[in-house]
């Protein structure tokens, strides 16, 4: 790892998993305190930036572009919301061991697939295992049949189309349009005291460190020289041996994944998954946030998620009418004049700097040296 890249990892290591817990730690009169509001919002933000570490794999590195990666998030963020709802147990408004909803629906009996989920293990292998293997089952059925480029983004809108239909169903006992909330404890800790908060903040941070450093060995290896290749040219790596479904699916799969641990991560520093979070928009609003920052640069994947997230919460809290003219001026915009995102403008910007830097520290060398050979 370079050096200046290890620095820089180093920094906003220290700045995510120290300083801002450190500054929430101060008294509310201090000047440098950061809210809990503050803190948790941060957290959402950077389970996003989990989130927008995979559609840069999948779409900056292979160029397959997903449009439907809110499923992906939407399944881990429902199997953490089924054990947290679990969790629940007598405590609801009816007093009944089964979440409120289902005895608003007249549910008698737990759904069979609901009972797994008491347990905390299963529920974390389930976080990531169930959107692992829809997404090798739908991608081994496209990738196999050679479906690419427009057409396979195509295919996943429908994708998520079709799952925002089914959860928004009664009958399929997830909440309906409402989602599943209320949740009082995580792995029986209560969720709204401040301490935990910060812990589930911290764990999406480190999280988000790990699935960095994931995602940056998977490119720089072997296998991500392959990706980019299909990315450039998938006809020619067809006819140099490789597979190129084969590792297509790979990091299908791997983006899956860190969207379902985005998920879990997501729901209980909120409060609520509903399947507005599944559907198309979202899937696409996923995207743009990727555009934004940079892709194929991870770094502005997770730069784009935090910036394009925050400016949301600014915007639609004050302003709340203007933020989709904001999000379709801001994608346009990118495409148009940004093409490599905030990163890419960063790095021709810091390309432009450098020489003028260099130029005037050889002037100030020249003067130097001049100074000291003159004759006093």
């Amino acid at each position: 790892m370079p050096t200046r890249e290890r620095w820089g990892l180093l920094a906003i290591g220290l700045l995510l998993l120290a300083a801002l817990p450190a500054l929430n730690l101060l008294p509310a009169e201090s000047p440098f305190h950061v809210a809990d509001f503050t803190l948790n919002l941060f957290g959402k933000f950077l389970a996003y930036a989990i989130l927008a570490l995979g559609i840069d794999l999948i779409w900056g590195y292979a160029g397959v572009l997903s449009l439907g990666h809110g499923v992906f998030f939407g399944l881990g963020a429902y199997a953490m919301g089924m054990h947290l709802m679990l969790e629940i147990g007598t405590q609801g408004v009816y007093r009944n061991a089964l979440p409120d909803f289902m005895v608003w629906n007249r549910v008698t009996e737990l759904p069979l697939f609901w009972r797994p989920f008491h347990s905390g293990v299963f529920t974390l292998l389930a976080v990531v295992t169930v959107p692992a293997v829809v997404a090798y089952v739908f991608g081994y059925l496209t990738f196999r049949s050679r479906i690419r480029g427009v057409y396979f983004s195509i295919i996943t809108q429908a994708l998520a189309l079709s799952a925002w239909l089914v959860f928004n169903r009664n009958s399929l006992n997830l909440g309906g349009t409402n989602g599943l909330s209320g949740f009082k404890t995580i792995f029986g800790f209560p969720l709204e005291d401040p301490g935990i908060q910060r812990a589930l903040y911290l764990a999406t941070a480190a999280c988000l460190g790990s699935a960095y450093l994931l995602c940056r060995w998977i490119t720089r290896s072997p296998a991500g020289k392959v990706l980019v290749a299909i990315r450039d040219s998938e006809a020619r790596v067809l006819f140099s041996g490789y597979s190129p479904a084969a590792f297509k699916l790979f990091v299908f799969v791997v983006s899956a994944a860190l969207a379902g641990v985005a998920g879990a991560l997501y729901v209980p520093q909120v409060g609520i998954i509903t399947p507005a979070k599944i559907g198309v928009l979202p899937s696409i609003e996923m995207i743009i946030w990727v555009a934004v920052g940079g892709r194929g640069t991870l770094g502005g994947a997770v730069l784009g998620a935090f910036g394009v997230s925050w400016l949301q919460s600014v915007l639609t809290t004050s302003y709340p009418d203007l933020w989709l003219f904001v999000l379709g001026g801001l994608f346009v915009g990118v495409v148009l004049f940004f093409p490599d995102g905030l990163a890419g403008a960063l790095h021709r910007l810091a390309g432009h700097l450098a020489p003028l830097l260099h130029r005037r520290s050889d002037d100030t060398a020249l003067t130097r040296a001049t100074a000291e050979r003159a004759p006093r």
